[in-house]
C-alpha cells in the first residue's frame, strides 16, 4: 500500500489544509497513517501546554544534539522510507508542534475581526517541517526535565500580591456554565483559572483587549489544566487594555484572533 507523504500528514495534523477525497479514503483504510496523524496531533498539544511555563531549566544537552542532527539531515535532503514510517511510536516524541513557534512569532496589536478566520496554507519545505519536529522534541525534553528537577519542591510558596482582577463569564454562544477568574500579580504575571470550557478542536488563547479601540494582543495559551500563569509584557497599560479574553483557536498558523471568544471579563483594581 502506498502511504501518504510524511510532510502531508504534518499539514493535516496541524490543520494547515483539508484532506482531499483520496486522502480521506486512504486514512479511512490505513491504520498506520491514522496512528501517525494522531501522534502528530498529540505532540502538537504538548507543545501548546509548554507555552505557559516560566523560569524553566535549560533542556538536556542531548535534546539540542538531536535538534542539530535533524536539521543537518534535513538540509542534506532526508528520504522517507517504509522503515521510517513504521516507527510511529517513536515519532510521537519528535513530531510537530506549530504553536511552539507561534508563541514567539509576533505580539503585534491586531483588531478583532468578527468573521471567523480562514485557513492559510503555507508551502513549507521538508527541512522546515523537520525543524518544527525538532522544536517539539525540545518542548517534550523541557517538560521531562522539569518533572525530574522539581518533583516535590519543599520550599514554601509566598502568597502572591494581586494588583488587579476580573471574573470571567461565558461570552457569546459559550455555555453559561463556563467561567473563570483572572488575576494580575505584582510580579508581572497573569494568573488564569477556568472551568467548564467547551471542548475545541484547537487550543485556548488568552488576550488583553482595549474596549475603546478593540485593539488587542495575545498573552499566551492555556494548556490542558484549569490554571495557567502567563507573563505580561513589561509596562503593559492595564487601564487601556482592561478586558481579558479567552478564545478558541485553530492550528492554522494565523496569529490573529479567531473571533470565537469563550470567556471575557474586565480588570479592576
Amino acid at each position: 500500500m502506498q502511504h501518504l507523504d510524511h510532510d502531508r500528514l504534518v499539514f493535516l495534523a496541524l490543520g494547515e489544509s483539508e484532506a482531499d477525497n483520496g486522502e480521506s479514503t486512504h486514512l479511512g483504510t490505513c491504520a498506520l497513517c491514522r496512528a501517525e496523524v494522531a501522534s502528530l496531533q498529540q505532540v502538537a498539544g504538548l507543545g501548546t501546554e509548554t507555552q505557559g511555563l516560566a523560569d524553566l531549566p535549560d533542556p538536556p544537552e542531548h535534546v539540542w544534539q538531536g535538534i542539530e542532527a535533524q536539521v543537518r539531515a534535513a538540509e542534506a535532503g532526508p528520504l522517507l522510507t517504509d522503515t521510517r514510517r513504521r516507527r510511529v511510536p517513536e515519532q510521537a516524541d519528535t513530531t510537530t508542534a506549530e504553536q511552539t513557534f507561534g508563541a514567539a512569532a509576533e505580539s503585534t496589536v491586531t483588531r478583532l475581526d468578527p468573521a471567523r478566520r480562514s485557513r492559510r496554507g503555507h508551502g513549507w519545505s521538508g527541512w522546515v517541517a523537520t525543524a518544527v519536529t525538532a522544536a517539539a522534541a525540545a518542548a517534550v525534553g523541557v517538560v521531562g526535565t522539569v518533572s525530574v528537577l522539581r518533583p516535590d519542591d519543599p520550599t514554601p510558596t509566598p502568597t502572591p500580591v494581586v494588583v488587579a482582577s476580573a471574573p470571567l463569564a461565558a461570552y457569546g454562544a459559550t455555555p453559561p456554565t463556563a467561567k473563570g477568574d483572572a488575576r494580575v500579580l505584582k510580579d508581572g504575571q497573569l494568573h488564569l483559572h477556568v472551568a467548564n470550557l467547551p471542548s475545541v478542536a484547537g487550543y485556548y488563547e488568552v488576550w488583553l483587549i482595549n474596549p475603546t479601540t478593540m485593539e488587542m494582543f495575545s498573552v499566551g495559551t492555556l494548556g490542558g489544566g484549569s490554571d495557567a500563569l502567563l507573563p505580561l509584557p513589561p509596562n503593559v497599560d492595564l487601564k487601556s487594555y482592561s478586558v481579558v479574553d479567552v478564545s478558541a483557536e485553530q492550528y492554522d498558523n494565523n496569529t490573529r484572533h479567531s473571533g470565537d471568544s469563550l470567556l471575557r471579563g474586565s480588570l479592576t483594581g
